[in-house]
Order: structure tokens, then C-alpha cells, then sequence
């Protein structure tokens, strides 16, 4: 009961200090949290579409070693090592949040109170963990055992959705949505965790081409990359073409985000592959 009350006393606490935000209070106050979470998550994903992009884009300077490290050389400044710590806000959020709305859509949990505090509460130990190991700066992991783990568990609860929607009447394209979502719930947060257990891992080009010569990492790579960036064009679609009302639009739009992601589909398996 005590720990029950901590709760709705933590969340009640947080709720009161994000009301006195300017313009989120009044969406919050007018059109109620679940309106104002909602929109959070849809930026945040639009945000870390963006993100998947810049990360495809610098790992392609890989190509030439010394390039690649002059261009890591500016995410030492201070400015940008706070940039990549906040990026751990949307991240976690996006994840979490994500994997709230699975548990209510697919498997009937619908006790939202509960799970907004789960998705309050982890996102701030993960973000302040993210901090914590970015100061230390002198973490290390196995990459194999780590990401043994990681995709492990992926899998497993990839499966458990992929079980529970896959003879339903919804369309192919949006199963493989939910699915790779479910996928990305572990992978995103914990790729984000694993580049900072040690900034070498993400910055020096000859620790980041040992790494990715492991033909398991290789496998790890390319299933990261091909369910961010579907499960990105599929979410960015789905958010541009509530407000498109014409049928010549919405395929355009369609063409518009396939030829994109496609674009950086290619390069970042090209880059796996052969590297």
C-alpha cells in the first residue's frame, strides 16, 4: 500500500511540475496527457529517425579511417558530448513508451496510470545511467556477450508480439511494424547504452572496424539497421498522412520516404557488409 501511494505521489509530482511548462500545459489541461503523449512520442520517433540517418552517415566515413576520426573529434567538445546525452531523453522515452502502447493495443493491459509510471520511472534511471557512464568514461564490455544477451531478448519478445498479431486482420506491413518495434524496444536503448560504456567503441575507426569484422556483429548490425529504418519510413508515414486528404499525396509521400530510406538501407548494409 505504502509503495502504491509513493507512487501516485511521485507521478502526481511530475505531473504538477510539467504543467507549469509553458504551451504544454495548456495542451495537457485541454486536450488531456494521453493527447500530450502521444505527440511526445511521435516527435521522439521523428527525432530518432533523424539520429539513424546522421549515425548511417558518419559510419560511412569508415571507408577512410583517418576521416572518420577527424569527424568524431567534434563530439569530444563538451557541447555535443550534452547533445548525445540528451538524445538518451527521446531514446528511452520512444522505447518505453512504445513497448506501453504494445501491452495496450495487443495484449489488453490497460492499466495506464501504472504504466506511465513504469515509463516515468525507467526512463529516468536509464537516462541518468547513460550520464553516469559518459563521466566515468573508462567502462568496458564484451561486445559479443553484450549484444548475445541483448539480441536474445529482442528476439524473444519480438516473437511474443509476432505470436499474438500474426493471424489477425491487420495488414502485413503493419505486423512487421508492431514487430519490429517490439525488436527495437531492446536494441535502440541498448545500443545507445553499449557506445558509451567506453567512448572508444563509437569514436576511434580502428576499435569501431574491429568490432564490425565479427560476422555475429555483422548479423546484430544489419537487423538493427533494417528494423530501425522500416519501422522509421512506417512510423513517418503514418504521422504525415493523418493530414493528407488526397490519394495522389499519400502515394507520393509513399514513394518519397521508400526512395529515402532505401538510400540509407544501401549504404549502411553496403558498409556492414564489406567493411
Amino acid at each position: 500500500m505504502s509503495e502504491n501511494l509513493m507512487e501516485a505521489k511521485t507521478t502526481s509530482f511530475i505531473l504538477r511540475q510539467l504543467e507549469r511548462v509553458p504551451y504544454l500545459s495548456f495542451f495537457a489541461k485541454t486536450r488531456g496527457w494521453p493527447f500530450f503523449i502521444s505527440w511526445c512520442n511521435r516527435i521522439a520517433g521523428i527525432l530518432l529517425v533523424v539520429w539513424v540517418w546522421i549515425h548511417i552517415y558518419f559510419l560511412a566515413f569508415l571507408c577512410t579511417p583517418s576521416a572518420y576520426d577527424n569527424n568524431m573529434t567534434v563530439f569530444r567538445w563538451a557541447i555535443f558530448a550534452f547533445l548525445q546525452w540528451l538524445l538518451a531523453i527521446p531514446v528511452i522515452f520512444h522505447a518505453l513508451n512504445g513497448g506501453r502502447l504494445i501491452l495496450y493495443e495487443i495484449f489488453g493491459k490497460r492499466n495506464d496510470d501504472t504504466m506511465l509510471r513504469w515509463v516515468f520511472g525507467l526512463s529516468i534511471i536509464y537516462i541518468g545511467l547513460v550520464g553516469l557512464f559518459m563521466l566515468l568514461g573508462n567502462q568496458s564490455v564484451s561486445p559479443f556477450f553484450f549484444w548475445l544477451f541483448i539480441l536474445v531478448t529482442a528476439l524473444v519478445i519480438g516473437y511474443g508480439v509476432a505470436r499474438k498479431i500474426w493471424k489477425s486482420e491487420h495488414s502485413f506491413l503493419w505486423k512487421l511494424q508492431r514487430i519490429s518495434g517490439a525488436f527495437l524496444l531492446i536494441m535502440v536503448p541498448a545500443h545507445l547504452l553499449f557506445m558509451h560504456l567506453n567512448p572508444s567503441v563509437g569514436m576511434e575507426a580502428s576499435v569501431v572496424i574491429k568490432r564490425m569484422q565479427s560476422w555475429f556483429i555483422k548479423a546484430v548490425d544489419l537487423a538493427l539497421i533494417v528494423a530501425a529504418l522500416y519501422h522509421g519510413a512506417y512510423g513517418l508515414f503514418s504521422v504525415f498522412s493523418e493530414h493528407l486528404s488526397s490519394r495522389i499525396l499519400r502515394v507520393a509521400l509513399v514513394c518519397l520516404i521508400a526512395v529515402i530510406f532505401l538510400a540509407f538501407a544501401w549504404v549502411g548494409i553496403r558498409l556492414t557488409v564489406t567493411i
